[in-house]
């Protein structure tokens, strides 16, 4: 880094703000911004914040101006024998590469730390990798376990709707079979001879040796036929010649 582009920062870690007017520098090489070195060496003894060195001295801490006047910078060595200003330069360039070597330091450092705290976090990383490969893997499995079930719940549910197929076939040859035993009996029953109201409530049985008898409306019986009556019940006589003759004449 070189002193051309480097800007003093505040030397309080809680600062660390750029440097510019008036700052407070001390001897042990250290420099405070305007308000972190008002509050800090107004006390008595002063202390540095950034060591913590005893500064007891006169001259142990100055508050000096960062961008004199060009005035200032014309007078301020001027009468000082050559031997003074090359000392007084050595020291001021001293405390630059101070501040240079401190602020690489600080920086090395950061960076140290950022890094282990970035070895810190790739390794929980990879233990949060190997601890969800693991769950990962462990849901695999519950999910290939899951499939099997669920194959085998597939299994069981085909069977049983190939038997509950099988019960509405059965189910159904035996209402056809149910349907054409109800038809049947029904048509037996058409078939059947239904008793008359004469045969069953008129005549009533005889023996085979007596004849039928008939009823009367009233019940009782009408005319009954013997055996001594039937032959002449049953004769008819035939008109003679002369009658037929006579009545078709007379026609």
């Amino acid at each position: 880094m070189s002193a051309s582009k480097f800007t003093l920062l505040c030397n309080s870690h809680k600062c660390r703000t750029k440097l510019s007017g008036f700052a407070w520098v001390t001897a042990c090489s250290h420099v405070f911004c305007d308000q972190h070195g008002s509050e800090e060496f107004s006390r008595t003894p002063a202390i540095c914040p950034a060591c913590s060195s005893m500064l007891s001295g006169k001259l142990d801490v100055l508050r000096t101006e960062l961008t004199p006047s060009e005035q200032y910078k014309a007078m301020v060595l001027i009468g000082l024998p050559p031997e003074t200003v090359l000392e007084i330069s050595h020291k001021a360039l001293e405390f630059w590469t101070y501040q240079v070597n401190q602020e690489r330091l600080l920086m090395e450092y950061n960076l140290s730390r950022t890094g282990g705290q970035v070895l810190q976090m790739e390794k929980f990383m990879v233990q949060q990798n190997q601890s969800k490969e693991l769950e990962l893997n462990a849901l695999r499995g519950e999910i290939a376990s899951l499939k099997k079930v669920l194959e085998e719940y597939k299994r069981k549910y085909s069977e049983v709707l190939e038997r509950l197929n099988e019960r509405n076939r059965q189910y159904q040859k035996l209402q056809g079979l149910l349907d054409s035993l109800r038809m049947h009996t029904l048509g037996t029953g058409e078939k059947d001879p239904i008793s008359h109201p004469f045969s069953t409530g008129l005549i009533k049985q005889r023996s085979p040796h007596s004849s039928p008898s008939f009823l009367a409306p009233e019940g009782d019986r009408f005319f009954s036929l013997g055996p001594e009556n039937a032959k002449t019940f049953f004769q008819f006589s035939t008109p003679t010649r002369d009658r037929t003759q006579s009545f078709i004449k007379k026609n």
